[in-house]
């Protein structure tokens, strides 16, 4: 009897601390559960950081200076202006922009405008992010020497071509300085530029190159030409002294009204150095024709009807570039 009362007491206590354990873990668990009704800030929620208003804010009034639809509008890309802290990325913190003026109100100096601010220091701004590529050797280049900056030629908020330049075109954008020489695209015989074959950019870096006149291949003309013209690269086994010299010597890749781009009409052009040969070393002409005697020679008028492999000869008789 004395035994079924102990073991009676025992199950009961027993009982008792595993609803007391029940009790508290259902209290806990309700505690660290928010209720039902309470709203929850959501994970992804953006807090500006320190001196910073946000993007939203600045669109109060910037409304019409949106870049959504640009290429630092991206906020997928994290090295995007948007993806940071939007147009404070470039412009600076606003918060002293906003509330830094007398009695709280704007004060506009202390804000970060490019528009205002010196070519270098606004290329700086941009040379933060686009610093590397075809933007590496921007800084001294011939533009940076010359006061024209990123913002000269591009806009964030308004491009109207392109790699956000302010000009439809490249040759509309590169004609406000270089006038004389998109005018050369306009003659004749002319670069397919017009057609929009070929802009601006095919040849030239604008933002920095080891090259002369900034070409993008090599560091000699030539090597700029023959990256397209391969079959005039060489070596050859004879070579023709101007076109070791620089293709530019006898061709004007901008345009020109005479056939193949050159400087010159054929026979004038070879004249210009081969003013004693055993041809006739004057303008080719009738009183010619009659009276000298290499007059079969001067059939066609034009040197490379015989001297057909002009850039260069690889034939072992081909001194005179005939083969």
């Amino acid at each position: 009897m004395l035994l079924t009362r102990s073991t009676t007491r025992a199950g009961l206590v027993i009982v008792g601390l595993v609803a007391i354990i029940s009790v508290s873990g259902t209290a806990g668990a309700r505690a660290a559960t928010p209720e039902a009704g309470a709203v929850q800030a959501p994970a992804t929620q953006e807090t500006p950081e320190q001196g910073y208003v946000g993007q939203a804010k600045c669109l109060t009034c910037h409304e019409k200076r949106e870049y959504k639809a640009t290429l630092h509008g991206r906020k997928a890309d994290e090295r995007t202006p948007a993806a940071t802290h939007g147009c404070e990325t470039c412009h600076g913190p606003g918060q002293g922009h906003v509330t830094g003026g007398p009695e709280g109100g704007l004060d506009r100096t202390k804000i970060v405008n490019p528009n205002t601010l010196k070519p270098q220091e606004a290329s700086e701004i941009c040379l933060k992010c686009h610093m590397r590529g075809t933007h590496t050797l921007f800084t001294g280049n011939q533009h940076d020497q010359r006061n024209v900056g990123c913002v000269t030629c591009h806009s964030v908020h308004n491009p109207k071509g392109e790699k956000q330049i302010k000009a439809t075109t490249q040759p509309e954008m590169c004609g406000g300085c270089h006038r004389n020489i998109v005018n050369k695209l306009y003659r004749f015989n002319h670069m397919p530029v017009r057609e929009g074959k070929v802009v601006c950019s095919s040849c030239h870096n604008p933002h920095g190159s080891a090259n002369v006149k900034l070409l993008k291949a090599g560091t000699t003309i030539d090597e700029a030409c023959t990256s397209c013209h391969s079959e005039k690269r060489g070596p050859y086994l004879w070579e023709h002294a101007p076109v070791a010299n620089a293709c530019v010597t006898c061709h004007d890749p901008h345009g020109s009204n005479n056939e193949r781009l050159l400087v010159a009409k054929v026979p004038f052009l070879c004249q210009r150095c081969h003013v004693t040969s055993r041809h006739p070393p004057t303008v080719y002409d009738g009183f010619a024709l009659k009276n000298s005697t290499s007059a079969n020679r001067l059939i066609g008028q034009g040197c490379v009807v015989c001297h057909v492999q002009i850039h260069g000869s690889n034939a072992p008789s081909g001194k005179y570039f005939h083969r």
